[in-house]
């Protein structure tokens, strides 16, 4: 049937957001094009992380497998170590992204995946070839100008870089994940909070082979306390890992009001010379560039037909790992609202609760990002250091460190302490996986407010509480495991019950016809067509055999009964109502 739009959705910008965007939309059968005014992919590593929660969207997207071909896997990225240099004296270390045996076990009840490391190099062009052969339709060399919405759709204005000419583009609806300096975002008068640009900071690539200096360690991340090391940027200096261990990305601060340095070759050896701590080794530098440390975030993410998505609505430096990963999920929250809506299997009012659900998470990234660099400035003070500007006075507090008795026993304290307080950077495991959601696309149940029995930063815990991801549990079908992660997903809500929720199955059934749409039917327990030999879905559900689930494509719980209901006219009722509340 033929549409007033030229396309369903016009995606701006192919970073994580826009290319995974493009991706999940394409993959729910909608029609999108994506442009960006570059002429090609990311040609920097930037982001890098890719924590468990986004492995899961992409085991969702059908591209888990592939990036982990490429990627960096998770036990080459375990010890963040502090060091005065490469070849220098370790000042300590951080087992990192859940790789210490003390916490490893967390991250495998929390999630089918493993974390990677995959720079946006890797993971850019995975996300939009894919998205390309789903029938996403990509254009470079053209750059977004301005839009206009009205009631029937959005126009938007373009320049096509080449020939230098303008055209429009007719949308239904309009994302802008064009980055930090996002003119979609700027053409819709987003608020922003945060006092913006707070430090300044230099990104370096080169080549050069150090595996003798860190092999036996393996990392991500080396941080280096040298003199004037502290002065903004992320806190430290930093040899950052892009592939073991071979290529490096060097990141050092400057002071923003001063403005960067020129990055001449000398000038970019003497700093890698600095942080390897020896001039023996080759290196080929293959970019420089600075950039901003940033603090702020919008307060409002969407108006009318337009949605901005990723470094658009959230700036922040790269402490924690969380941009790429939050931008991704961004995406995956919007797109299946945006599918249905479309489709006309729900109501325009469903788009509302994507601005209501990650708002809050803009802010809380921003914020924990943000506070990364400030804890780091625990290490100076452990040595007990306002700034590390004399040469001397730091290696005399270096030297404390190594002295008998309670002052050099007091140091050592201090600094371990100091140190072991960045796994609230490094093994934020809650921050990725606690994110719960209020809006009208969650039916709340009447719960008491959650409780935490642990640090709800550094320790996930799962719940099937409305608002929720629906925890991970191995369960099996015909013998084989899998993942009640995977049973649900793929743009489509999904219903989950046990022996006795026979009623909830039917009117499930019976609504997919009635409101068009699949709605899919999982009954866990035994002689079930999943089966859960290992008990832990029974306990983790927080449901008795015979309560319901309904989660939502975004794998998220929209609406949870505990209890059979008394009745199929009952199931059929309060099936139909938490649908039809979370559709609109």
């Amino acid at each position: 049937m033929k549409t007033p739009w030229d396309t369903d959705v016009l995606v701006v910008g192919s970073g994580p957001a826009g290319a995974s965007a493009a991706l999940l939309l394409a993959t729910y059968g909608i029609r999108v094009r994506l442009i960006t005014k570059y002429s090609a992919l990311a040609d920097t590593p930037r982001a890098h992380i890719t924590n468990q929660r986004t492995m899961e969207v992409l085991r969702d997207m059908g591209v888990e497998e592939r990036l982990m071909r490429e990627a960096t896997p998770w036990e080459l990225m375990s010890d963040t170590t502090f060091c005065t240099s490469l070849a220098g004296e370790e000042l300590g270390r951080v087992p990192s992204w859940g790789t210490d045996t003390r916490r490893h076990a967390d991250y495998l009840l929390a999630s089918p995946c493993s974390m990677v490391d995959a720079p946006q190099t890797i993971t850019e062009p995975i996300l939009v070839q894919e998205a390309q052969r789903r029938g996403a339709r990509i254009r470079f060399d053209s750059e977004y100008l301005g839009h206009e919405q009205d009631a029937e759709g959005v126009t938007t204005r373009y320049l096509d870089r080449l020939t230098g000419t303008e055209h429009t583009i007719r949308s239904c609806y309009l994302i802008g994940a064009d980055g930090a300096r996002s003119k979609v975002a700027e053409t819709l008068s987003l608020p922003f909070e945060g006092p913006g640009p707070v430090a300044g900071a230099l990104g370096i690539i080169f080549e050069a082979d150090l595996s003798r200096f860190v092999a036996h360690r393996p990392s991500v991340l080396y941080w280096m306390l040298q003199p004037g090391a502290e002065k903004e940027g992320v806190g430290l200096g930093v040899l950052r890992m892009v592939k073991p261990w071979h290529e490096w990305m060097l990141m050092w601060g400057y002071e923003v009001a001063a403005g960067p340095p020129e990055l001449t070759e000398a000038f970019i050896r003497e700093l890698a010379v600095k942080l390897v701590g020896t001039d023996d080794f080759e290196m080929r530098i293959t970019s420089s560039a600075p950039w901003t440390v940033n603090h702020r975030y919008a307060t409002t993410i969407a108006k009318g037909r337009v949605f901005c998505v990723g470094d658009a609505i959230h700036r922040h430096p790269p402490t924690n790992g969380l941009g790429s990963n939050t931008s991704i999920q961004d995406s995956y929250n919007l797109c299946w609202k945006l599918a249905h809506v479309i489709r006309g299997t729900a109501a325009p009012t469903l788009l509302d609760s994507y601005d209501a659900e990650r708002a809050p998470i803009a802010r809380q990234i921003v914020e924990r990002a943000n506070q990364s660099i400030a804890d780091t400035g625990r290490i100076l003070q452990a040595l007990d250091l306002t700034d590390t500007a004399d040469p001397a006075k730091l290696d005399e507090r270096l030297a404390a460190r190594k002295e008998p008795g309670p002052a050099g026993e007091k140091v050592r304290r201090a600094l371990r302490e100091a140190i072991a307080y960045k796994s609230y950077e490094f093994n934020a495991h809650g921050v990725e996986h606690n994110q719960r959601y209020t809006s009208t696309a969650v039916i709340q149940d009447g719960s008491e407010p959650e409780q935490f029995a642990r640090d709800p930063e550094l320790y996930a815990q799962p719940t099937t509480r409305p608002g929720a991801k629906l925890p991970h549990s191995w369960v099996t079908h015909r013998g084989r495991k899998v993942s009640t992660l995977d049973l649900g997903g793929r743009g489509e809500f999904s219903v989950f019950t046990g022996i006795g929720g026979t009623a909830w199955l039917d009117a499930a059934a019976a609504l997919s016809t009635e409101l068009n749409l699949n709605l899919r039917q999982i009954s866990i327990g035994p002689g079930e067509e999943y089966e859960d030999p290992y008990g832990t879905w029974a306990e983790l559900s927080e449901i008795s055999d015979g309560g319901v689930l309904l989660v939502r494509p975004d794998l998220y719980i929209a609406y949870r009964r505990l209890t059979a209901p008394l009745s199929m006219d009952e199931a059929r009722l309060l099936l139909s109502s938490s649908m039809k509340a979370v559709l609109g």
